[in-house]
Formats: C-alpha cells, structure tokens, sequence
C-alpha cells in the first residue's frame, strides 16, 4: 500500500486500498479527477478516479453545505479534486464501496469553455480503436480507463523482460542511438545531419552489443529502434521499443531457449500482475496461461513456404515472409511458433551460414499466434573473421563502417549468437489489440509525429 503524507496528520488514500476493505467505515482523503458526474440540487454523485482505479463519491447538500455542494456541482469531468470523506461498504456501487463526502477542495477547475475533449461518445465511436481524433488528442485519451489499462499492462511486460535477464545474471548495457551504418537495410534508415556528416538513428542495438560480448558474455537492453517504414499495417511503428540480447558460446538453439523463456515469463507476469486488465480488455486468462506454460514448436522456413502455398498464398522459395504471410501462418496457431533455417539470400551478413548446408543460415523468428506474426527476430552471428568479411563482400557492403564490428572477430572471436524482441508487438499481441498503436503512449508511423 502507497501512502503520500499531506499536512501533518491525514494521510492520501489510494482508491484501491478502499476497494480492498483496507478503510471501512474510516475517515479518508482522496486525490483525483472527475470521471463521471450526475446529480440534482441536492445530491451529486461523483465518480473519482486516480492511477489505481475509480471509486463513487456521494455529496449531499445538507452535509458539505451549500458552498461546497455547488462547487462539486459546477465541477466539469477532469477536474482535480481533494475528497475527505468516510470509506462506506455498499453493495449497489460499483465495486462494492462509496464515499460518503464530507468536504471537497477543487484544485484544478476546468473551464466550461474549453471541456474536457474526450467523451464517453467519443470512446464509443472509436468501439476500441483509434479514430483521428482520439490520436490528435492522445495527450488527453492517455487518461481513459481502456489506455490507463495498457500503460499498466506495458509497465508489467518492461518489468518481466528485465526480471528475467537479471534473474539469469545478465548484465543491462547501453548502446548509441546514433550510428553510422546499418543493421537490417539502408532503405529503413532515417538519416540525420551530424556536424557536417551524414549519421543515423539506430536500427537495433545488436552492432554494439556484439562489441561488448567478449567483456560481458550474457548482455540485454530496453532501448528504442527506429526504422524509416512506410509499412501500414496495425503492428509497424518507425520509433519502437526493443528488448535485445546477445550472449556468447551460444548456438541458434540455446538462443530461442532465451526467447521462449522471455516470452513465457512476460505472459506468466501478466497472469499474476494484470489478470483483471486483461479481463477488462476480452481477453481469456485461460489462452494466455497456454502461452505461459507450454512448449513453442519449431518449424523450418522450407516448411512454412510449403504450409503457405498449400493454403493458396502466393510465396516462392527464398522470399521473406512478409506480415501478410505471417499474418495467414499465425492465424490458427494455439501458441507461438519459431520459424528457423532461412535461405542465406533472405538474410543480412551477420547470420551465420549453416555449416551442414549453405543455402541456409542459423537463424530464427518466433511468430505470435491469432494472427500478429513476428515478435522476436534472431540467431547465431557469422563469428569468424574470414567468414564475416566474406558475407561483407558478397552483399556488396562497404567495410569501413562495420571495422569496428569485424575486429570483435579478429580478435578472439568466438561463437555468440543473440535476438531482438518488439515490446510494442508483444504488448499488443497480449493485450489482443487491434492495432499496435493502442499500447504505446505516443505512437509514431509514417504519418504521425505528433502530439
């Protein structure tokens, strides 16, 4: 229980410790905004809400007198309020608790000429998504109870991905956000001036994280990635979270071991963290406890070409699968899937070719079911010197900018391999969003940079 001390003896209550029974029948302080308020000339319920949940708070006329009475009753939704009150069990209010008012301060008015943007037939029409308008408002939507619910729920999957390396004596470390060349294709670059130079915005932490492994051995981050995509489809941001990994003497099998693992403990946190999030979103707590306890198949790319082109889709053998394709794959999976073995023309240089056939490399994507596709991209890194500047010179790529990448193979390199997560991807996935816009505060795509 969090308690904010405020002047010298009451002390903030949360909502949700009232929804607990942890005050019956005492006398509390509330902070909050207006949720909600209805009433006549002489009774005016008022629904308040904090970060913790929302609770109705009953003013009577004859018991806060008329000053105060018509200050809650000209009080507009968002307004800020201080409540002292008594915590009273009652059966009829939602969440089986009221407040009987006994005094209400209005810290922050809001003027009845400029209302508070975001109502409830708003929401309506938006029926869970995400019109224009709620976008151009998202600094406001950011306090409706559907996107406090996915905050929440993102804040449980940050905490997972870091409890779960950490638990495993990984070791946090932090790469540059500008860079001066490319980890996966110059076309998603978005290139920025640097005092007279030409650099980038990072494509993926994997560069510089490769440079530290030799020190660290077992190294992750929580960073953002950007990616200039144009991609219109409901999981593609061009700024996103990435949770990334690398980790030495490690093959393209111990590696998806990480990532299942990772996917497995976010999932089980939210069942224990979020379970009435998740309920209050339409998500069955039962198929996301299948994605926590069970074991992730593996199939091979050849697989899923012959899978996808026995189901009508037109694909040929050494195409990426693009989301369209993953989308179809993914649709009737009852658990996430990793798909392996890629052809080495479908790959950048890092992967690493498969020693027993070279048309392949040692790689992999695990695929979310209902349809959300990739989440983690990942495999084993070409780790011998001979070997990288050969992949380098046969794509045709510069060796300049990546010297610094190719001397962690000439000096002492060894096997290593590691992955990169989608925060945003899984947090929508699990969340069962429909667009991956609904569970990141601020989204940015190709056509918004604002608020």
């Amino acid at each position: 229980m969090l308690l904010g001390v405020v002047g010298d003896a009451m002390k903030t209550t949360w909502i949700s410790d009232i929804l607990e029974g942890k005050h019956d029948g005492q006398k509390v302080e509330l902070k909050g905004w207006i949720k909600r308020s209805r009433g006549s000339n002489k009774i005016r319920f008022v629904v308040l809400r904090d970060s913790t949940g929302s609770i109705q708070c009953v003013a009577k006329k004859d018991a806060v007198g008329e000053e105060c009475f018509e200050n809650v009753k000209s009080a507009l939704i968002e307004s800020s309020l201080i409540i002292h009150g008594l915590a009273n069990p009652d059966e009829r209010a939602d969440g089986g608790y009221e407040i009987i008012v006994q005094d209400v301060e209005i810290v922050g008015p809001v003027n009845p000429d400029t209302p508070f943007p975001i109502t409830e037939s708003a929401m309506v029409a938006a029926d869970g998504g995400e019109t224009e308008f709620l976008l151009d408002n998202r600094h406001l939507y950011l306090r409706t109870t559907r996107m406090t619910t996915m905050l929440k729920l993102r804040s449980s999957v940050f905490g997972a991905i870091h409890s779960y390396f950490r638990d495993l004596d990984f070791l946090e470390y932090q790469a540059p956000n500008f860079v001066a060349g490319a980890v996966e294709g110059g076309s998603t670059l978005f290139e920025v001036p640097y005092f007279g130079r030409k650099a980038y915005l990072t494509q993926s932490w994997q560069l510089y994280a490769e440079a530290a492994m030799p020190a660290l051995e077992r190294l992750y981050t929580i960073a953002p990635s950007f990616r200039a995509e144009k991609s219109r489809t409901r999981r593609h941001l061009t700024e996103f979270w990435h949770a990334e990994m690398e980790v030495a003497w490690a093959d393209n099998n111990e590696i998806m071991s990480y990532g299942e693992g990772v996917v497995r403990k976010i999932a089980a946190t939210l069942l224990d963290e979020r379970s009435e999030e998740l309920e209050s979103l339409g998500r069955d707590l039962e198929t996301i406890a299948r994605y926590a306890d069970s074991a992730y198949p593996r199939m091979r790319y050849d697989e899923a070409v012959d899978t996808l082109q026995g189901m009508g889709v037109e694909i040929e053998w050494g195409q990426d699968l693009d989301y369209s394709k993953e989308k179809v794959l993914t649709q009737d999976f009852d658990v996430p899937h990793f798909l392996t073995h890629y052809p080495k023309i479908a790959k950048p240089f890092y992967h690493r070719v498969d020693p027993d056939d070279e048309k392949y490399v040692l790689c992999h994507d695990l695929l979310a079911p209902e349809g959300y596709g990739e989440i983690i991209g990942g495999g084993e890194r070409t780790w011998s010197e001979a070997e990288i500047l050969a992949r380098i010179d046969e794509e045709g790529t510069p060796r300049e900018p990546y010297q610094f990448y190719i001397d962690t193979r000439t000096y002492g390199g060894v096997p290593h391999g590691g992955f990169g997560l989608g925060v945003d991807r899984v947090c929508s996935w699990l969340s069962g969003a429909e667009h991956i816009r609904e569970v990141i505060p601020f989204p940015r795509d190709s056509r918004r940079v604002t608020p």
